[in-house]
C-alpha cells in the first residue's frame, strides 16, 4: 500500500499549486481520503476529505472557498487545488486514508 504526494513547491502569496496523491496497493474507490498538513511548529492539521463518490467534501474554515478537493477514481489520485495561497499556508501536505495509510509528504512554501 502506497500513498504518493506531488506537486508542492514554492509560491508567492495569492498563487496557486495543484497537489496530487497517488494510491497503489489498496482498493482507492473504496476509501474516503484526506488531505492534512503540518505547519513549522505546529500540530498536524486535517484540512479535508473527500468521500469514495465526491460527493461530500468536506474542508476546513481556514481553507473553505479556496482549496477544492477532488478525486479520480479511475486514476487512483487525489487532489487538492490550492488557490489564493497564503504564508500561514506554509507546511507540509499529506494525503491520508480513513484507515490511517499517509503518504510521505510534499513541501508547500508561500513566501514572497
Amino acid at each position: 500500500v502506497q500513498l504518493v504526494e506531488s506537486g508542492g513547491g514554492l509560491v508567492q502569496p495569492g498563487g496557486s499549486l495543484r497537489l496530487s496523491c497517488a494510491a497503489s496497493g489498496l482498493p482507492f474507490r473504496n476509501y474516503v481520503m484526506n488531505w492534512g498538513r503540518q505547519a513549522p511548529g505546529k500540530g498536524l492539521e486535517w484540512i479535508s476529505d473527500i468521500n469514495s463518490d465526491s460527493s461530500i467534501p468536506w474542508y476546513t474554515d481556514s481553507v473553505k472557498g479556496r482549496f477544492t478537493i477532488s478525486r479520480d477514481n479511475a486514476k487512483n489520485t487525489l487532489y487538492l487545488q490550492m488557490n489564493n495561497l497564503k504564508p500561514e499556508d506554509t507546511a507540509v501536505y499529506y494525503c491520508a486514508t480513513n484507515g490511517g495509510v499517509r503518504g510521505q509528504w510534499t513541501q508547500v512554501t508561500v513566501s514572497s
